[in-house]
């Protein structure tokens, strides 16, 4: 179990953001090798981030490494060089533009050669960015291809290209009723919580506009995402605050488990709370505020 309330984006060309991005509060902070690296930097981006991994005081409880697309010139020396050099420095690999199972299993699978030939004890992660059609029909399969695989990212903008969407409306603009990416966002989580891993909500890229990212976290948070990308420092407060449940909503979440919990040891199925009836279906739902609230320390 993870906090993935933000996840920094953070080029790994970039000693000066890499170093930054050791001392932010984002949950969790990727080093990217992908697209916030030109290709005449992308090899040379391998070492700084190894040296970024190893010999930074990070705050943030995880780290990661997004590699380039699988089916570049990069992506195999992507893996080898940082896991060779960062070991147990590094906790994940992000992996863009998945199409289908088998690229989650050959990733998994040179993971578990290197652990092994490096004499590693820690295995290492995997996250995933949907991003393409392709990727979306199979999503079901993506999610239980690997038990390294720990969450399932929505890639919008790449995926706004897959689908052919109108720029205005990718950009939030347009005049499509309701939220575009709403069947994506929901084939997406309900893929990650029956695999019982994490979604999370990609990108947003107008860092400028701070309402139009917190629109977007309630939009995913309110149907299971657990945290969402910031590409910029000044969206991660708003994400660890977004994906946070509210001290009263845990106060109260806590209160009716105790409630619920009393009724039970009375041989009673129902107990009546404030105006409400709470049963078991009230408490499963109660209880990912719970959950949520003991993995932040609340």
């Amino acid at each position: 179990m993870r906090l993935r309330r933000s996840e920094l984006s953070t080029p790994g060309s970039s000693e000066k953001m890499l170093a930054k991005a050791a001392g932010s509060d984002a949950d969790l902070v990727f080093c990217d090798l992908e697209d916030s690296v030109a290709p005449t930097e992308k090899v040379a981006a391998r070492a700084k981030v190894v040296r970024a991994l190893t010999t930074l005081d990070w705050k943030p409880p995880t780290r990661a490494v997004r590699i380039n697309a699988l089916d570049s010139a990069w992506s195999l020396r992507d893996v080898i060089d940082v896991v060779e050099g960062a070991r147990e420095a590094l906790d994940l690999i992000i992996v863009p533009k998945v199409l289908a199972a088998r690229d989650v299993w050959w990733l998994d699978r040179l993971l578990g050669h290197l652990e092994e030939s490096l004499g590693m004890t820690k295995r290492i992660g995997i996250e995933v960015l949907i991003e393409e059609v392709e990727a979306l029909i199979n999503v079901e399969e993506i999610a239980t291809a690997s038990p390294r695989l720990e969450a399932v990212i929505f890639g919008p903008g790449d995926y706004s290209a897959a689908q052919g969407v109108h720029p205005e409306v990718a950009r939030g603009a347009g005049d499509y009723p309701g939220d575009v990416w709403h069947y994506a966002r929901n084939k997406i989580v309900v893929a990650a919580r029956a695999a019982r891993i994490d979604a999370v909500d990609g990108p947003f890229a107008a860092f400028g506009d701070p309402d139009g990212y917190r629109r977007q976290c309630a939009l995913s948070g309110s149907i299971g995402y657990v945290g969402k990308w910031a590409i910029h420092p000044s969206q991660i407060a708003l994400a660890n605050e977004a994906y946070s449940p509210g001290a009263e909503e845990v106060e109260r979440a806590r209160r009716l488990e105790r409630a619920y919990a009393e009724a039970e040891e009375q041989g009673l199925g129902a107990v009546a709370v404030d105006g409400d009836m709470i049963d078991v279906a009230s408490i499963r739902i109660l209880r990912n505020t719970i959950a949520k609230a003991d993995l932040i320390g609340m």
